[in-house]
């Protein structure tokens, strides 16, 4: 069965199209208004092997905040739609990414029931153009849509590019490991019978 979703989201702040392959190679091309997203974004189906694309337009006259947060929205809708009712997936993953001085790890659980920690002390500051705080908004609004249990900390790390770097190649890494089929799990990887 194909596992795939395809979004579009209008509002007075963001116009989005997103489409998405989980069972994909990492090919796609990602349009998001805001460059740094896209480079964040493009690592994060490079790593997960998931086929997205993505054309979207936001007020960044104003700022980046309605945009990076409404990509979190699609994003996590997405995979909500793709999974299904989430028959056979491992439903966990984890992973620590490297990134030259830096050090992130990302462990998640789609188990329905959204909830973010984020341990990743990150100054209200700007890499290039883009706000750093719009990070914890991101993965804010893909948990409250994808009902997404997420676990992001940050060990250590300086460079402010080489932490959200390492924080979306794991965050893609752990997506891929979480949503793989295992022919062991007969319904859903729950003793209770169901993910919610």
């Amino acid at each position: 069965m194909s596992r795939t979703a395809t979004i579009q989201r209008r509002t007075a702040e963001t116009s989005i199209d997103l489409t998405l392959n989980i069972d994909g190679t990492g090919i796609g091309e990602i349009s998001t208004s805001v460059p740094f997203l896209d480079h964040m974004l493009t690592l994060l189906k490079g790593h997960g092997f998931f086929d997205l694309t993505i054309q979207a337009q936001g007020d960044t006259e104003i700022d980046d905040h309605h945009t990076v947060e409404d990509m979190g929205i699609c994003l996590g809708d997405a995979f909500k739609q793709a999974l299904g009712n989430k028959q056979g997936i491992c439903r966990y993953g984890r992973f620590t990414m490297p990134m030259h001085e830096a050090l992130a790890s990302v462990v998640l659980d789609f188990s329905g029931r959204p909830f973010l920690v984020f341990n990743v002390d990150l100054p209200k500051a700007k890499v290039g153009t883009f706000d750093t705080e719009l990070v914890e908004e991101f993965f804010v609004a893909f948990c409250n849509h994808a009902g997404v249990n997420l676990h992001i900390n940050l060990a250590y790390g300086s460079n402010l590019h080489h932490i959200i770097e390492a924080i979306f190649k794991g965050f893609g890494r752990a997506l891929d490991e979480a949503c793989q089929s295992d022919p062991r799990i007969s319904g859903v990887m729950s003793t209770k019978g169901k993910l919610e």
